[in-house]
């Protein structure tokens, strides 16, 4: 891997040593581990430039033609996405293939860290580790790439580089239009898990991660003068049964364990303190772990909405946007992941992984086909205060970089030598 970026010194903050094989960890073939302990700084150089470049959904394109670029210079045959802001590149050859994700995207909101390679992009961060996704995935290309030169590759790995991860509609549906999933008998990913340590994964089989809609909710009726409310479709009273009931009835009508959940983020109504507005309107999100109860959702949601403000006079719209299914991890993928965690990091390195009930547009691909995605711990050691995803402070303890790179060669060779992927 040859790269005109700029190192790390030894005297930055988090350079810390590149992960030697951790003990009880199975070694990788080919002498990749050596591989990959040389070529460590330049990940973590590769990881920083884009931490300091971070460019929102769907302008990706600097970030897309970096990554292609690197898999050029190892031989490797990268294509863009129709937009030019993702990339699809295969390694090796067979008719068994198996993909691996990472997402290239970052958030809209400032970056507060005081480190050489803050954000330089006023208002734009990595805060949700997409860039340490995007340096693990194109280490791991590159490290397959080796293996496929000495035909020691046991099948063909597609490495999908999607953008627009963060935004509604997101990029996953683009990736599979152009093929991302074509001939694949699974696929795997990786997220980074703030709450988890560094050189620990979390991996779980099952809804992992919930699906994510957003609901919002128009009533209009006959405003007027707060003394009068008779008079009127009393719409502030109306919002407000709303806000309480419709949440509190969708409990009572879905099973319990199916995980729904909906939460009001805004409201607007009226302007004067005495007058009652003929407009109003609340939006909020639903969440859902159980894929036929987030089938059912936005029906029911709309009878309940309905159901509540009868009798109030005010009529109401609600509109309902989908957007994006629940992850649920297939159980022999999972057991293959997990496995491979287990070898590439040692055992007592695998633990359970927790339910999420943020949303994740990884779904979308393992609705087609088997997959799982599992949480890379990233922890910081000594850190004063556990920081958490989409954070203005949010960083990783850049060992990481080799424990995923590690974990997710091993998925690949164990899924492609599996006769279910």
């Amino acid at each position: 891997m040859t790269s005109a970026l700029t190192l790390p010194t030894s005297g930055s903050p988090l350079a810390s040593s590149w992960p030697e094989t951790p003990p009880g960890a199975d070694p990788l073939p080919g002498q990749l581990d050596r591989w990959l302990a040389s070529r460590g700084a330049e990940l973590v150089a590769v990881r920083r430039h884009i931490h300091a470049h971070p460019e929102l959904s769907n302008q990706e394109f600097e970030t897309a033609a970096l990554v292609a670029r690197e898999l050029a210079v190892a031989g490797l045959s990268p294509r863009f996405l129709p937009k030019g802001n993702g990339v699809i590149c295969d390694i090796g050859e067979g008719d068994r293939v198996l993909a691996l994700r990472a997402d290239l995207d970052a958030l809209p909101m400032m970056d507060t860290k005081d480190v050489p390679y803050r954000s330089t992009v006023d208002n734009v961060a990595h805060a949700c580790g997409h860039d340490v996704h995007t340096t693990i995935l194109l280490g791991v290309g590159l490290a397959l790439a080796q293996l496929a030169e000495r035909g020691e590759l046991p099948g063909r790995v597609r490495l999908l580089f999607q953008p627009a991860e963060e935004q509604i509609p997101s990029g996953a549906p683009e990736v599979i239009a152009a093929g991302g999933l074509k001939d694949v008998g699974g696929i795997y990913a990786l997220h980074c898990a703030p709450q988890l340590p560094t050189g620990l994964v979390g991996v779980r089989s099952g809804p992992f991660t919930a699906a994510a809609d957003t609901v919002e909710v128009r009533l209009s009726g006959r405003g007027g003068h707060t003394a009068r409310p008779h008079l009127t479709a009393d719409l502030v009273h109306a919002l407000g049964r709303v806000i309480v009931d419709v949440p509190s009835l969708l409990d009572r009508r879905v099973d319990p364990r199916a995980g729904v959940s909906m939460v009001w983020g805004k409201v607007h109504a009226g302007e004067a303190y005495n007058a009652i507005p003929a407009e109003g309107s609340l939006k909020g999100t639903v969440r859902v772990l159980n894929r036929e109860a987030w089938r059912e959702a936005p029906e029911l949601i709309k009878k309940l909405v309905q159901d509540v403000i009868s009798g109030t006079g005010a009529n109401a719209e609600v509109i309902y946007t989908r957007g994006v299914p629940p992850v649920i991890n297939d159980r022999m993928a999972s057991a293959i992941i997990a496995g491979a965690a287990g070898a590439a990091l040692g055992p007592d390195r695998v633990v359970e992984a927790e339910i999420s009930m943020g949303g994740e547009d990884f779904a979308f691909y393992v609705e087609q086909v088997p997959g799982a995605m599992i949480r890379l711990g990233t922890g910081i050691p000594g850190a004063d205060a556990p920081l958490d995803i989409h954070q203005s402070g949010f960083d990783v303890d850049e060992r990481c970089i080799g424990y995923g790179v590690r974990v997710m060669v091993h998925t690949a060779l164990a899924a492609l030598s599996t006769p279910m992927l």
